[in-house]
């Protein structure tokens, strides 16, 4: 067993979810993870570390299909150390949002074919084929760095829609025997149809369950775009308002009504829900032209913008098909940016927030955008090739936490200022990204751990400091 540097030491706290061994076998993957460029397969990553490697190589490609363990304690673990980041006065900004990761083939666990939001517009749609992950990351404030880093703690698999079975052949021959694969498959559909489809927002609703049961004491403000502006999630955030508040996006023709009015007599007839129909939001819009505020905000990409804002409460309504209906107070907000003629709707479960508020509070969910570009172009998010279920499920909530891993041994180094800004002559830039991160863990791993197991690794010991320094640059910024 290697031993880690002491600015690593999150790395060892994750030994309690694991027996001895597998912890070694996951602990050389980590590192290998970290120190590998492109593909992030387990045999790339082992052809990167051989001298951290013990045992046959099957044994560290079983760690994810076979071996005994949960995710759920270090996710607890990872989810601690970054909730300590954010101060105990403040509430915990936490961002939800779903991502695609490119997965082809036919026999691969949970893979659907999903609208491409990258390549797609407003008038073309594109698509693609993989995996849909669920990520809720928290913001929090790093050092030299100019924006806040939203580092995930909690990723879930968005399965497809069960296929509907093919109706059995009318003309197939009496006395065939079905084959054992037929079987298998006909299983595996009747498996599919049992199982009840989850939706993002109902995964971002038990996870953010999971966060309020895991820090009582803490407070919490989920931002969701689009596919997150759900009634249920609302109607959660409600239940739990002195410690959660929802911001999202919606509709501009949202359903609002006026608060019911007090309760009748016993025996008086049915209780009614709701009051009188309030304007949508886009007909409020239209009749108070040149009412709207004008501020000037903080925006997506850390930048500043004149925009025009304009906010009313009201109770969202949506009827049940099973008798049961319910009111959410909220609070929403249009916000009209004059350069680009555009006008944006978000709402609120807390009305006691100023449009202002809601407006910069869900422009800072722009920072789990970021995490998903660089966990895909630096970290190899989309190049695991795993098929089996287990495989699936364990190695992209553990990629994606690896960008949190990262982002926290780097506030480690931040702070024993052993952290640089790499400049080149063609991109200049002030402030520390996550690629001047990677490349001060991996400087440190291949000084302190991978060159000391290297072969040859005394005789690079042996040379001057600044030969050293140079190597070291050229590995972390190239392995």
């Amino acid at each position: 067993m290697f031993r880690l540097p002491q600015e690593a030491g999150i790395l060892n706290q994750f030994s309690p979810a694991f027996t001895q061994p597998t912890f070694e076998r996951f602990l050389t993957l980590l590192v290998g993870a970290i120190v590998t460029m492109g593909r992030r397969t387990v045999s790339h990553v082992l052809f990167s570390i051989p001298g951290l490697c013990q045992g046959h190589c099957s044994s560290y490609s079983r760690l994810f299909s076979a071996s005994r363990w949960s995710l759920w304690p270090l996710a607890r673990i990872l989810a601690k150390a970054v909730v300590a980041l954010v101060p105990k006065d403040q509430p915990v900004v936490v961002d939800v949002d779903d991502t695609i990761a490119g997965h082809s083939g036919r026999k691969v666990f949970g893979v659907g074919t999903y609208r491409d939001p990258i390549r797609s517009s407003r008038s073309t749609t594109h698509l693609k084929r993989g995996h849909k992950w669920v990520v809720m990351a928290i913001n929090v404030s790093l050092p030299l760095c100019l924006r806040p880093w939203a580092l995930p703690v909690l990723v879930a698999l968005s399965l497809p829609p069960a296929k509907k079975a093919k109706p059995a052949k009318k003309n197939a021959p009496a006395g065939k025997k079905a084959k054992p694969w037929s079987k298998l498959k006909a299983r595996r559909q009747a498996r599919d149809k049992r199982r009840l489809r989850k939706t993002p927002a109902t995964h971002a609703r038990q996870m953010i369950a999971v966060l309020l049961h895991w820090f009582p004491e803490r407070k919490f403000i989920l931002l969701g775009d689009w596919g997150f502006a759900s009634y249920d999630l609302a109607l959660f955030c409600l239940r739990h308002r002195d410690r959660l508040t929802l911001i999202a996006r919606t509709r501009s023709d949202m359903r609002l009504y006026a608060a019911a009015p007090p309760a009748k007599p016993a025996g008086s007839g049915r209780r009614q829900r709701k009051g009188v129909r309030l304007p949508s939001p886009a007909k409020s819009v239209a009749a108070s032209a040149g009412q709207r505020a004008r501020h000037h905000l903080r925006w997506y990409g850390n930048s500043q913008r004149d925009m025009e804002l304009l906010s009313a409460c009201g109770n969202w309504y949506r009827g049940r098909g099973n008798g049961k209906a319910g009111l959410a107070p909220v609070r929403w907000v249009c916000a009209h940016d004059p350069k680009n003629q555009r006008d944006d709707y978000f709402y609120s479960t807390d009305p006691t927030l100023t449009p202002r508020q809601i407006v910069e509070l869900f422009a800072a969910r722009w920072a789990v955008e970021v995490t998903f570009e660089e966990a895909k172009g630096l970290l190899g998010f989309e190049s695991t090739r795993q098929r089996c279920r287990k495989s699936v499920l364990r190695s992209g909530p553990c990629l994606m936490g690896l960008f949190s891993v990262i982002s926290l041994i780097y506030a480690e180094l931040a702070r024993s200022s052993k952290v640089k800004v790499h400049r080149t002559p063609c991109y200049a830039k002030t402030a520390v990204t996550f690629a001047d991160a990677l490349a001060a863990v991996r400087t440190v791993l291949w000084k302190q751990v991978l060159l000391l197991h290297a072969p040859g690794g005394s005789l690079v010991t042996q040379l001057p400091n600044r030969v050293q320094d140079w190597l070291l640059a050229h590995l972390a910024a190239a392995a």
